[in-house]
């Protein structure tokens, strides 16, 4: 029976030897770099004539089964370190010892060797059986071994610097036996401390959303979100899932931050109670996993995905974590698609023949001189908004007269502009709201009554000198530009 150790502050070398210690698959990936790696030396550096230095907090999930693991719920980045840290040094013991040295470069105190070879078993065991789900974790692993082994191979770490870090660094630890009460407790520490990223705090908020009945399920339904890197998530939800949401309100959306995050909060159907707003989203959703169930897919081996929509009520739990799954693959699949080799043939997402003017607009958008400057990747952005909400609502039907549409409205304000910035692209979308009719249409020929006035030539304020414009040429060719 291991020892209690919540609410206890453990020193680097008691909290290395636990042998419970365990990395449960829902945690995102090890990201801490060779920068962090500088701080810490820094820290030993700086405080090491202290008694004590407290390092911060490790949040653990403990598991209630035979084995007792310890899941580190806070802290994966800062322990993960630490016992790299400390493997270096016992290797370094490692080759000192093959080299037959009398008198230890690093480790002539006894007491330090000691201590080393007491942690080698735990470190050794807890290395030998986790598994990391992420490419990231692996590579920013091996990267910072390396620098470990760099900077202890300059003597950077020396023997005072060596004890101060086994015996005088420290954590507090904090044991839960309820894992939505880890999450909260998770969520409430990062909410008042580090600076976590908005969608950091979507997933520790919506993992203690899940239901009783499918804890189970966490791991599965995290896979995904865990596998994709920081900027990715964070590009996926101030880019294109907060400004469509916003912007069909009729609302601005700049910026995404932590204090926008109440928009990705919905309902829990399990507490929610039954009212008439909530039925078709709890029908849909039994009734998806009920189609999915084993014994449906035996008889017709098909799967159904769950029906989401950009503008929809968020449904706390799993199925945030399905419908982000669902937006970043929709999203990665456009714009990568969008990057066409021929005017054509272009590749797109779905299995519809675009017209000649639509490929054409889709292969200049990707490579047009002017392409990678800050406004024009403002004005992508608009035109990548309305082109998913439009496959979202409608699919591929129309698809070319929406590509069409998207990049008239799009890149009208690139043309009437001479400078375009944040609030130049959220007030032009507010004015002209594509994204909300595209939000009030019944089918996609209602688009076509959305009126787009023509450029004159003295409206053309970003090419005043005359030069070649490929995006004039378009809208010249399809009678905008007069």
């Amino acid at each position: 029976m291991m020892e209690n150790i919540n609410n206890q502050v453990l020193s680097v070398r008691q909290l290395l030897a636990l042998t419970q210690l365990s990395i449960p698959t829902y945690q995102r990936p090890y990201r801490w770099g060779a920068r962090n790696i500088a701080d810490l030396f820094t820290d030993l550096a700086t405080h090491q004539n202290k008694s004590a230095y407290r390092l911060g907090s490790v949040v653990f999930y403990q598991h209630t089964d035979k084995d007792e693991k310890l899941d580190i719920v806070d802290g994966q980045q800062r322990t993960l370190t630490l016992m790299l840290t400390v493997k270096v040094l016992i290797e370094v013991l490692d080759e000192e010892s093959r080299d037959g040295k009398k008198q230890a470069t690093k480790f002539q105190r006894q007491d330090i060797r000691q201590q080393l070879e007491a942690l080698r078993e735990p470190i050794g065991a807890f290395m030998e059986r986790t598994r990391f789900s992420s490419r990231d974790s692996e590579v920013n692993l091996r990267r910072n071994y390396l620098e470990l082994h760099r900077r202890v191979a300059r003597s950077e770490f020396d023997e005072q610097k060596i004890d101060f870090l086994l015996n005088k660094c420290q954590v507090v630890c904090f044991v839960l036996e309820d894992i939505s009460e880890a999450f909260q407790f998770f969520d409430s520490q990062n909410a008042r401390g580090r600076d976590l990223a908005p969608h950091d705090l979507l997933k520790a908020f919506h993992l203690r959303e899940f239901a009783e009945h499918e804890t189970y399920r966490k791991a599965e339904a995290v896979a995904h979100w865990e596998r994709l890197p920081s900027n990715e998530l964070a590009h996926l939800f101030a880019f294109y899932l907060y400004r469509v949401r916003q912007w069909a309100e009729g609302k601005s959306a700049r910026y995404f931050g932590k204090g926008n995050v109440k928009i990705f909060k919905g309902v829990n159907l399990e507490r929610v109670g039954h009212f008439p707003y909530v039925e078709s989203l709890r029908i849909a959703h039994h009734f998806v996993d009920d189609y999915n169930s084993q014994y449906q897919r035996k008889i017709d081996g098909q799967r159904m995905v769950f029906p989401f929509h950009l503008d929809q009520m968020i449904i706390n739990g799993r199925r945030f974590f399905e419908m982000a799954e669902h937006y970043q693959k929709l999203v990665a699949a456009i714009v990568a698609q969008e990057t066409v080799s021929t005017q054509e043939q272009p590749a797109m997402l779905l299995d519809d023949a675009l017209t000649k003017q639509a490929g054409k607009v889709l292969f200049t958008l990707n490579h047009y001189a002017r392409r990678h400057r800050t406004g024009d990747r403002y004005v992508r952005a608009m035109f990548d908004c309305a082109l998913i909400f439009y496959i979202d609502k409608f699919g591929s039907q129309g698809l070319s007269l929406a590509i069409e549409k998207c990049f008239i409205w799009a890149y009208r304000c690139r043309i009437r502009q001479q400078v375009v910035q944040l609030a130049t692209m959220d007030n032009y979308v507010l004015e002209h709201n594509l994204i909300r009719a595209i939000r009030d249409a019944h089918q996609p020929s209602d688009l076509q009554a959305f009126y787009l006035p023509n450029i004159s030539r003295r409206e053309n304020r970003n090419n005043r000198n005359g030069n070649k414009d490929e995006l004039v040429e378009l809208f010249q060719e399809m009678n905008y530009y007069v």
